[in-house]
């Protein structure tokens, strides 16, 4: 089955103007100002896209798809992810990662949840490990997991400045970015180690030094929630500097936090003349958003949805910055962070994950790897156990 898509305004993120796209076994083939020529043999569906913008689907690189919460107890446990959860955000891509619970919620589990969403046509990863120290794994050990299991593309999300971390040392932390760093090196993977910044005093200190007293690279050092605080927030735009990648989580500031919405982030960042390479935004989708006071007592919870990414790429396109500007922080810098080659850009021979997006800078349609999952703001497709 071809699909072609007709009269878009292609961004690759970058902006092309009106183009024809043609689809063909999950890839791109052809990328057009003229029609192509096909056989009248040959079975095509059409969309007219009718001058409407049709970008990259976006990333989503920290997701909890097997469900994260329970800090209030077993019943505060959020359920696994569904399809239509995560493509109606537009996601076509994602990584699955195990938080603060990855001792009820196993690696296995994730693994499963990952071939689980590969067979309704997601793309998906994931990462070995969890907040606390020694890592889970599945093989034994993380150069094992990452080598031997193709899924696995890192290490995460491995909690610092938190609470409900394990409180590793600057030790600790060195040898695992370097079993993650050389897996990396022997596959071609992503090989990085991803953080969960929480709001401890010591911020992003622990890696700091690590860049200091050690030849890893840094990208391999990739902290999120980075704007939960202004203070840690200030701390990531110096250490985009230094040469890691950082990661924003989008959702939206209550009234009452010290952080910035991810669009406040954006603004700041771009204002402050940051690397716009090294910036990526992720919901945190599954994971739940606590809040606790100096004594480590929860104070509130809520819960994280895919949908953020959808809502916050509305938000900074409504706010005035061009599409160019925000598709890489969704698409292109989190597909060359993750070394995942055909994805995050348009061009012919990339997988044919693509959004329209409408004139009020809202998703449309979605089609992830050549088959369309959301078309007009109808679901086409759903999970098994959807209803």
């Amino acid at each position: 089955m071809f699909e072609l898509i007709t009269n878009a305004s292609v961004f690759t993120p970058d902006p092309l103007g009106i183009r024809h796209v043609l689809v063909c076994a999950g890839r791109i083939v052809y990328i057009g100002e003229r029609l192509p020529r096909l056989d009248d043999a040959l079975e095509v569906n059409l969309t007219d896209a009718d001058g409407a913008m049709l970008v990259p689907g976006f990333i989503d690189a920290h997701t909890h798809l097997t469900g994260g919460g329970g800090e209030a107890g077993q019943s505060t446990r959020v359920p696994p992810l569904s399809l239509s959860q995560i493509t109606r955000a537009g996601v076509t891509s994602v990584v699955g990662l195990l938080g603060t619970d990855d001792l009820t919620r196993t690696p296995q589990n994730l693994l499963s949840q990952v071939m689980g969403l590969r067979d309704e046509g997601l793309s998906a990863w994931c990462y070995t490990g969890g907040y606390h120290l020694p890592v889970i794994t599945l093989t034994g050990s993380v150069r094992g997991d990452i080598v031997n299991l193709e899924p696995v593309i890192g290490v995460g999300e491995v909690a610092i400045s938190d609470h409900r971390s394990s409180q590793p040392t600057l030790d600790e932390i060195l040898r695992l970015a370097s079993e993650t760093h050389v897996a990396g090196l022997m596959t071609g993977k992503a090989g990085i180690l991803h953080f969960h910044l929480g709001d401890g005093e010591r911020g992003l200190s622990l890696i700091r030094d690590c860049l200091e007293i050690s030849e890893i690279p840094p990208r391999v050092f990739n902290p999120t929630h980075v704007n939960r605080n202004r203070r840690l927030f200030e701390e990531a735009c110096e250490l985009s500097g230094l040469g890691c990648n950082v990661d924003l989580t989008a959702f939206p500031a209550d009234a009452g936090d010290e952080g910035w919405s991810a669009e406040e982030a954006v603004a700041r960042y771009l204002e402050r003349g940051c690397d716009r390479g090294r910036l990526t935004i992720s919901t945190d989708g599954g994971g739940c958003l606590p809040s606790f006071d100096a004594q480590g007592e929860l104070l509130k919870m809520g819960f994280a949805s895919c949908a953020a990414m959808a809502d916050t790429f509305k938000l900074l396109l409504d706010g005035g910055l061009a599409a160019e500007t925000v598709l890489p922080f969704m698409t292109s810098n989190v597909a060359r962070l993750l070394k995942l080659r055909h994805k995050g850009c348009i061009a012919q021979g990339c997988d044919a994950d693509l959004l329209i997006v409408d004139r009020n800078n809202r998703i449309d349609s979605v089609m992830a790897r050549g088959r369309w999952h959301v078309k007009h703001g109808a679901q086409l497709l759903a999970g098994m156990f959807e209803q």
